[in-house]
């Protein structure tokens, strides 16, 4: 089990966190969050021991390992199979070791054929899920993963999911994914304020706890500084009259005690919102029997045509290279079909965010520079109120293109994107180099967007929230789908693995995820049609038979915790002022009232940790009864 106790680290005035503790408990899959640059690749660091925290230690067990993704790519094998296989643990060996690595490699995309070649023809991408592959058949007792999905695309990402719920050690997971990581974690932790605050269960209860303990400290800080201002009227007006002395006295000692609560300073947060054109009709474009192939006899696209109309939100969606972001890049008019093609209405204002895009600007240009080159008046005002809500506050929109990072090229295309008048927004992965909060505000301006959306994206959360029609590029083809992203999962589904992808020998290992017509009982008996169907039905009826007490008595006690936490604060204040007042026996009685409230909430958290573990338990076992039946 791994612990860290009162751990610090600063980069000169600039402090990450401060005296930090915690300890994972055995099987705990940790979820940490925080803004970007709060420290969470940090801490990874230091408990790898690539850096060294200012004050604190981490404590370990003997023979503890730890795997994680390294940054380094360096294979010495001939052949990725043989390369993943090198980080298998010393053992004998043999078949069924191999089967895992073979299995590890096929769920992040590669194939049977592609065994045998060299890792040197790989892209960089399924170089580090080779990678990948090799950390997770190493069988380390706590799995470090820094953004493992940034090179995944969504059925490797459904894959990994269901390998990561089945993983017997621990694991610490930083991803911008918040639905991937929620369907993950026991546990959540953020590291808010230079401090961290860790709870059972997934990262919404977590924000929540925050958000309300967050209010609670400005509104007593509010309370505070009234009654300090009143206590220093008090004290300025009555200080020379000796019949007040002995009041002005008292009140003048209480000022000297009382600390002063700071007010909590406001965090960066990207803020977006679409400049919509003027459109009056509804259709905004038709795309008509669309071929595309990049060599002749390759089809990427073929047969494809769908209607995108104003306030509709089309979700591309598919394995990597199969097409998703060629198909964006027609509808943008950067290349041409091969057949077919597109009828736009000739209102059509188009504002593309593309993967290479990025690449398109200007490296001698500013910030500030790249935003006023779109902006119709080229106001300077305007472009730095762009670049604000891009987080690029002061000199920092001064800042050249050339020394930005990713996150920052990528965050001065948004921006350019904002102030672009557009009625149709095209989105190539546009949250790679973004936080949850930032994730979540561009998702609510596309919702808010009038115009019509084309979105390329494997997180699952903005497909979710977001999509109303989909392009699929599963199955060897695309196909337009007129329903939402949990309509596709319900009615389609992603396709079996191919027989090019099928493992060699049937093991007990984390299943792959299937939308076929058959399953398997607990007894072995292949399932089929109706009885897989009425299978299933029964168990997600007696899963919600399971869950939904659980459920229900786990928002009966956040919502009695979050009604508790108002009456500490009044009880507070009520104390203080008491205190002031000299008034011995309120300060008796208030001070038992706060400490059986604070007690209060302390064994309802307790109630609400222990309810919580079992609803994840049962939960895990349902789902698992569901992926045994293949869906």
């Amino acid at each position: 089990m791994l612990q860290i106790q009162g751990l610090s680290k600063a980069y000169g005035t600039r402090v990450l966190f401060d005296e930090v503790t915690f300890a994972l408990t055995p099987g705990e899959r940790l979820g940490l969050v925080g803004r970007n640059g709060s420290g969470k690749t940090t801490l990874l660091r230091l408990i790898l021991g690539e850096e060294t925290a200012d004050t604190g230690r981490i404590d370990k067990p003997r023979r503890y390992s730890i795997g994680h993704l390294s940054q380094h790519l360096e294979f010495t094998a001939s052949s990725i199979l043989e390369e993943a296989c090198l980080g298998l643990p010393e053992q004998e060996g043999g078949w069924k070791e191999e089967y895992l690595a073979e299995q590890a490699l096929m769920g992040l995309g590669f194939t049977v054929e592609d065994f045998g070649r060299p890792p040197s023809e790989f892209s960089g991408g399924f170089q580090v899920r080779l990678q990948l592959a090799k950390v997770l058949v190493s069988a380390p007792n706590l799995l470090l993963l820094d953004e493992p999905t940034n090179y995944l695309d969504i059925v490797s990402m459904r894959w990994l999911e269901r390998y990561l719920r089945n993983w017997p050690g621990e694991v610490i997971l930083i991803t911008h994914d918040r639905e991937f990581m929620d369907r993950i974690v026991t546990h959540s932790m953020i590291i808010h304020r230079g401090k961290v605050r860790r709870v059972p269960g997934e990262t919404g209860k977590l924000y929540e706890i925050l958000a309300v303990e967050e209010e609670i400290h400005e509104k007593t800080r509010l309370n505070q500084a009234k009654s300090r201002k009143d206590a220093e009227r008090f004290v300025e007006r009555f200080r020379y009259k000796a019949s007040k002395s002995r009041q002005v006295q008292s009140r003048i000692k209480a000022l000297e005690k009382q600390g002063t609560m700071e007010q909590l300073a406001d965090i960066a947060t990207l803020s977006f919102k679409f400049n919509a054109a003027p459109f009056n009709a509804h259709h905004l474009l038709h795309v008509e029997d669309l071929e595309f192939g990049y060599e002749e006899g390759q089809q990427l696209i073929s047969d494809l045509s769908l209607s995108l109309e104003m306030g509709e939100r089309v979700a591309i969606i598919g394995k990597n290279g199969k097409g998703k972001s060629t198909f964006l890049n027609l509808v943008a008019g950067e290349l041409k079909p091969r057949g077919g093609g597109f009828k736009r209405h000739p209102s059509l204002e188009v504002a593309h965010f593309g993967q290479t895009n990025i690449d398109r600007l200007h490296r001698g240009m500013t910030v500030e520079e790249e935003i006023m080159s779109v902006v119709p008046d080229h106001s300077r005002g305007t472009a730095r109120g762009i670049c604000g809500l891009m987080m690029f506050q002061g000199d920092d929109a001064l800042k050249k293109v050339d020394v930005l990072s990713g996150g920052e090229r990528a965050r001065t295309l948004l921006g350019k994107l904002l102030v672009s008048p557009a009625n149709l927004v095209l989105l190539d992965e546009p949250t790679n180099h973004l936080d949850m909060e930032s994730i979540d505000s561009l998702t609510e301006a596309l919702l808010e967007f009038p115009g019509g959306v084309m979105i390329v994206t494997h997180n699952e959360r903005v497909l979710h929230a977001v999509a109303t029609k989909i392009v699929i590029f599963d199955r060897g083809k695309a196909t337009w789908f007129d329903g939402t992203y949990r309509d596709f999962l319900d009615r389609v589904g992603w396709s079996d693995e191919d027989e090019g992808r099928k493992p060699k020998k049937d093991l007990a290992a984390p299943k792959q995820e299937s939308a076929g017509k058959k399953g398997r009982s607990a007894g072995g008996k292949v399932l089929q049609g109706k009885e897989l169907r009425q299978k299933r039905s029964a168990i997600v009826s007696a899963r919600s038979k399971a869950l939904k007490p659980l459920a229900k008595e786990m928002h009966a006690l956040e919502d009695a915790i979050m009604a508790l936490e108002p009456k500490i604060s009044r009880a507070n204040s009520e104390l203080e002022a008491a205190a002031q007042a000299n008034d011995r026996d309120g300060i008796v009685r208030l001070s038992k009232e706060s400490a059986e409230l604070q007690k209060r909430i302390e064994d309802m958290f307790g109630d609400l940790e222990r309810v919580t573990t079992k609803h994840d338990a049962e939960a895990r076992e349902f789902d698992q009864q569901l992926e045994d039946l293949g869906g």
